[in-house]
């Protein structure tokens, strides 16, 4: 027996689109993650980026469970001595509520080039229009 890996002119890239209203954070983001990775796919091949692109909508509508809005921080640090800043989930959805999904998303795919390729196939939209309907998005069940 051989095994198959996926050759890029064998990669048939769809688009989906996600509503994220009333959805819990990490169960979305898990369903997004398999997504753009390519998990979901019978071909998969770990080395290669044959996953497909999301779209997400009402990102600013999303759930934490528990006491996680006031608990939950987000760290960046500017590489300067005492650069640590530190921001709440609450604090995140004001301010950037499309990053707390970014984050998560980026939190279970590979660190690598792969990685950030892959990342860059989620796109992610407070509210529900979006400038991807020419690629007319089926609707991603989670």
């Amino acid at each position: 027996m051989s095994t198959h890996f996926t050759k890029n002119s064998e990669i048939d890239r769809k688009w989906h689109i996600l509503d994220a209203k009333d959805k819990i954070v990490g169960r979305v983001a898990t369903e997004i993650a398999r997504v753009i990775v390519g998990k979901h796919k019978a071909n998969y091949t770990p080395s290669i980026d044959n996953g497909d692109y999301v779209v997400v909508v009402n990102a600013e509508k999303v759930r934490f469970t528990g006491n996680k809005w006031e608990e939950k921080k987000y760290y960046r640090h500017s590489q300067h001595l005492g650069g640590l800043k530190t921001r709440t989930a609450a604090e995140m959805l004001e301010k950037a509520p499309e990053e707390i999904l970014r984050k998560a998303v980026w939190g279970m795919i590979n660190k690598s080039d792969l990685g950030r390729r892959q990342l860059m196939k989620l796109k992610i939209y407070v509210g529900d229009k979006h400038p991807h309907m020419a690629q007319n998005p089926a609707p991603l069940a989670v």
